[in-house]
C-alpha cells in the first residue's frame, strides 16, 4: 500500500495512485522534482547535428534567423535561443509572424529576405513540421534549416527536408518525454550548445535561469504536467521567485504579483502571466514580447509591460462583446442551439480571440464549437472540442472547402471563402448527426477522492501542496464530503455567489469541527470551516439551503490570504442535499 510504503497521508496516496504512481520511489520523485530528473538533450534525435551547426554559426558569427510563433510558447522559445546565441558571442535575428497579416507558420518570403541579408542558418521554434514548401525554398536558397517543433505527427506522416529536426514525436526519436512544449525543445538545444563551452556553469547557473521561460511556456501551452514537463514547471516556478530580468519584473508588476511576498504559482502563470504575453500576438505584434524579455533597460521594460496590460484589457473587452453576441444568438436561435456541433459566425470578430470564444462556448454548452469571423469575403475559423470527439476528423471530412486548415483532436483552425460557409455548416451538421448521435451534452465533475471536512488540516494541506504545479495532466484535486451541516444560511455576494460556514457531521449525528478550528474561531462560528461558491446562488436557492441543511458537496481546498477572512476554506463546485 503506497500510503504505508511511502509514509504519505492516505488521501495523497490515493491521488498519486490515480496518476499511475504505485511505488514509493516513484512517489518520491513525483513529489520532489529535482534537476537530476531532467533528461540529457543528446537523447533527442538530431540534437548532435543541430548543436554542431549552431555552434559553427556562433563561432563564425554567422547571422542566425530564429523563426518563431506568436504565442507564449513561440516567443519564449525565441528568447531562450536568442539569449544563448548572444551569450556565446553569436549574432541572432528573429522573425515572429503577424497573426492577421501573415498567419501561422514558416513563410518563404521571410526566408528569401533572410538569405539576402546574409543568413545561412534558420532555426524554427514551435513551428515547421508542416512547412514542406518552405523547407524546399530553404534548400534551393542554400539555407541550412533546423526545425524545432513539438506538434504531433500521425503514423506514416512525412517530415520536411531539413538539416535537423528536433521533435520528440518524430519517427525513431527515443527521447523519453514526448510532450515537451516548443520552448522546452529550444531549451534542450540551448543546453546542448552551452554545455560544450562550460558544462558546470550551464548546469549550476544558466539552466536554472532559463527554466523560468520554459516553465511559463510549459504551463501556458497546456502540455501535460507529467514527467519532465512537471520537473521543468516546478523548477522554473521556484526560480521565478527571484526574477532578475527587467522584463519579468515589469510583467509581474502590471500583473500585481510580488514573488517576494508570495511564491508564483502555476495558476499565476496560466491566468495572469500567460494571457498578458499572449495578448501581444492576439491583438498586435508579438515581437515586442521578445524585446520585453531581452532588454536590460528597466524603463523600456516597464513601457512594454504596460502595453501588454493595455492589449490584454482590449482583448478581454473584445472577447466579452463577441461572447455576448454569441450567447444571445444561442438563446434566441433554437435551430442553432439544438445543433450537436455548434458553428457560429460573425462579421469582423477579432481573429485573435475566436479560439478563446470557442473555448467559452464549449464551457457553457458542453458541445464542440467552432467560431468563425467573416471579413472581406474570407471566413477564418477556430474550434475546440470535448472529450471523445475528434474535431480534426470532422474538419478533414470537409477539406475540399478550405484554403488551409490544421489542428489536432481538440483544437482546429481554418480559412475558407465565406461563400462556402453554408455548405460547411450543412456538412458538419450531417457529420455530427452521425458521430454525436448517442452523446448527450453534459458537464461532468470528476471527483478525485473523498475527504470529510474534519480531515482538512494545515499539515494535510502542506502535503497536498506538493502536488503542485497543477494543470493539464495533473489536475487540481476535487474532493467530496458527505453529510456536511450548514452552520449559517448562505449569504449572497453580488447576487450570484454564496458564502457560508459548514461543519462535518459524524455517524452519530454530531457535527465535528475541522482539526484546525481554533485557527478560524475568531473569524467565524466555533468549529466552522468557511465555504464559498462562485456562481452557486441559483443552485443554493433551488435546493432551498438554510441554516441546518445537510448537504453533500464537491469542493477544492483554498488558502485565503485576505487580511480579514484569511485561513483555510473550501470552494464549492457542486452541491446536493444529503
Amino acid at each position: 500500500m503506497l500510503a504505508k510504503s511511502a509514509r504519505l497521508p492516505l488521501v495523497l496516496a490515493e491521488l498519486l495512485v490515480a496518476r499511475g504512481i504505485h511505488e514509493a520511489n516513484e512517489a518520491f520523485l513525483f513529489l520532489n522534482p529535482d534537476f537530476a530528473q531532467l533528461h540529457d538533450p543528446l537523447l533527442m534525435l538530431g540534437m548532435d547535428v543541430a548543436a554542431d551547426r549552431l555552434e559553427r554559426a556562433i563561432n563564425a558569427r554567422e547571422p542566425v534567423l530564429l523563426y518563431g510563433d506568436y504565442d507564449v510558447d513561440g516567443t519564449t522559445a525565441v528568447v531562450l535561443l536568442k539569449t544563448t546565441i548572444e551569450m556565446l558571442g553569436g549574432v541572432a535575428r528573429f522573425h515572429v509572424p503577424h497573426r492577421l497579416r501573415e498567419g501561422y507558420g514558416l513563410q518563404s518570403s521571410v526566408l528569401e529576405a533572410a538569405h539576402a541579408d546574409g543568413a545561412r542558418l534558420v532555426i524554427t521554434v514551435d513551428t515547421g513540421m508542416r512547412a514542406f514548401a518552405e523547407a524546399e525554398t530553404a534548400r534551393q536558397l542554400g539555407l541550412d534549416l533546423i526545425i524545432t517543433d513539438h506538434h504531433l505527427l500521425e503514423a506514416g506522416d512525412a517530415v520536411p527536408h531539413a538539416l535537423a529536426i528536433l521533435n520528440p514525436n518524430q519517427p525513431n526519436c527515443n527521447y523519453p518525454e514526448k510532450f515537451l512544449c516548443g520552448a522546452s525543445i529550444a531549451l534542450k538545444l540551448a543546453q546542448a550548445v552551452l554545455e560544450r563551452r562550460d558544462r558546470t556553469r550551464t548546469r549550476d547557473k544558466t539552466l536554472p535561469s532559463f527554466l523560468k521561460m520554459a516553465a511559463i511556456a510549459t504551463i501556458a501551452d497546456a502540455v501535460p504536467l507529467k514527467g519532465e514537463n512537471r520537473v521543468i514547471a516546478a523548477l522554473g516556478l521556484r526560480e521565478l521567485r527571484k526574477p532578475v530580468g527587467a522584463g519579468l519584473r515589469a510583467l509581474f508588476a502590471v500583473a500585481a504579483l510580488d514573488p517576494e511576498a508570495k511564491a508564483i504559482t502555476g495558476f499565476d502563470v496560466g491566468f495572469r502571466i500567460g494571457p498578458r504575453i499572449n495578448a501581444a500576438g492576439r491583438m498586435d505584434v508579438a515581437s515586442e514580447v521578445i524585446e520585453l524579455f531581452t532588454t536590460r533597460d528597466q524603463s523600456r521594460a516597464n513601457e512594454l509591460a504596460a502595453k501588454l496590460e493595455r492589449l490584454n484589457r482590449e482583448r478581454r473587452e473584445t472577447e466579452a462583446m463577441a461572447l455576448a453576441a454569441i450567447l444571445d444568438r444561442l438563446a434566441t436561435d433554437a435551430e442553432l442551439s439544438a445543433d450537436r456541433l455548434l458553428l457560429i459566425d460573425g462579421d469582423r470578430w477579432h481573429r485573435g480571440v475566436i479560439g478563446i470564444l470557442a473555448s467559452r462556448v464549449v464551457e457553457r454548452t458542453a458541445k464542440p464549437a467552432i467560431v468563425v469571423s467573416v471579413e472581406d469575403g474570407v471566413a477564418h475559423g477556430s474550434g475546440r472540442s470535448v472529450d471523445g470527439f475528434q474535431l480534426l476528423d470532422a474538419i478533414e471530412s470537409c477539406r475540399d472547402l478550405f484554403t488551409r486548415f490544421g489542428g489536432h483532436a481538440f483544437a482546429v483552425g481554418f480559412a475558407m471563402p465565406a461563400a462556402v460557409l453554408p455548405e460547411l455548416k450543412r456538412r458538419l451538421r450531417l457529420y455530427a448527426a452521425e458521430h454525436l448521435a448517442q452523446r448527450q451534452p453534459e458537464h461532468l465533475l470528476h471527483i478525485h477522492a473523498e475527504l470529510p471536512l474534519d480531515r482538512i488540516t494545515p499539515v494535510l494541506v502542506g502535503w497536498l501542496r506538493k502536488l503542485e504545479p497543477l494543470g493539464h495532466g495533473n489536475q487540481e484535486p476535487i474532493f467530496v464530503a458527505r453529510r456536511a451541516r450548514l452552520l449559517t444560511a448562505p449569504r449572497l455576494m453580488k447576487d450570484r455567489h454564496i458564502r457560508m460556514e459548514l461543519a462535518q457531521e459524524t455517524a452519530s449525528g454530531q457535527t465535528e469541527p475541522p482539526r484546525y478550528a481554533k485557527e478560524v474561531v475568531q473569524a467565524g462560528s466555533s468549529g466552522a470551516i468557511r465555504a464559498v461558491g462562485w456562481g452557486m446562488a441559483e443552485r443554493a436557492s433551488f435546493l432551498q439551503l438554510r441554516e441546518g441543511s445537510l448537504i453533500d458537496l464537491a469542493y477544492r481546498i483554498r488558502e485565503n490570504d485576505h487580511p480579514q477572512y484569511g485561513g483555510l476554506e473550501v470552494e464549492i463546485v457542486g452541491i446536493e442535499l444529503a
